[in-house]
């Protein structure tokens, strides 16, 4: 049987749960309450303290509240951009897209509006991304390579736009990477084609990185699937042919006997 002294201290515990729950979830009124008493500028110095901090989530909440308290407020503008870094640094990159197209539409002539075109390159690339894979030491040349083109045009939209720009150089440098994980996905699909005796599909994909991706370390591995393809295939004249760019630029292949 449960004592009254026992039934006292669970009554007395629940009621101090209660309490505690009902006092760190503030409805929402309470919040609005408590952004009608803040400046804008209060609001966006917290933002930037989180960020400091690392504190992304909160800082990104921060920030959608002051955006949307203060849409046309004297911040607005700078509150937007670290709104896309904030999306893009907690992994919320739909958002962080949307917020990009957003700003790029409605301030198409804004001194910082090559940030956000660098940032939607960013966040083009990091959909293509899965650290845990990487850590792995997972190959993934066989994935849908859709958001690195995007990325990449993203990169070349910038330079095309903004040649001086601070972040073009940085651009150029994301751009050669993905230009080589997308020849290291057409030799992937080159070589599933081969697997299944598709010589001529898997020839296509390797002439398509001679062809697009010619400044790439992938070029020598194609021009090999194009030998042993048309070898495959018997076609002894665009075999000579490819062989003989081989030879001249890879004089060290395994595929020159």
């Amino acid at each position: 049987m449960i004592s009254k002294v026992n039934v006292r201290n669970i009554l007395i515990t629940s009621t101090l749960m209660m309490l505690v729950a009902c006092s760190s979830v503030p409805e929402d009124e309470d919040i609005d309450l408590v952004l009608k008493n803040r400046s804008a500028q209060s609001l966006y110095q917290e933002a930037k303290e989180k960020m400091i901090l690392g504190n992304f989530n909160a800082a990104t909440e921060t920030l959608k509240a002051l955006d949307s308290r203060f849409p046309f407020g004297p911040l607005s503008h700078q509150v937007q951009l670290d709104l896309i870094y904030g999306y893009y640094k907690t992994g919320r990159i739909d958002e962080a897209l949307a917020a990009i197209d957003r700003f790029t539409r409605l301030n198409p002539n804004h001194s910082d509006v090559e940030y956000a075109y660098y940032m939607r390159g960013l966040a083009n690339m990091e959909v293509d991304n899965n650290l845990f894979q990487d850590l792995a030491g997972i190959d993934r040349s066989d994935r849908d390579p859709s958001s690195s083109r995007q990325a990449f045009s993203d990169f070349k939209r910038l330079i095309e736009k903004f040649p001086n720009s601070k972040y073009a150089a940085d651009a150029q440098k994301r751009m050669l990477h993905i230009k080589s994980r997308l020849a290291k996905y057409e030799i992937a699909i080159a070589r599933y084609y081969m697997r299944r005796d598709a010589y001529i599909a898997a020839a296509n994909r390797g002439k398509y990185v001679i062809e697009h991706y010619p400044d790439t370390q992938h070029v020598r591995e194609a021009l090999e699937i194009m030998v042993e393809c048309y070898d495959q295939l018997k076609l002894d004249k665009l075999k000579n042919n490819v062989m003989k760019t081989l030879k001249l630029n890879y004089p060290d292949s395994s595929f020159i006997s």
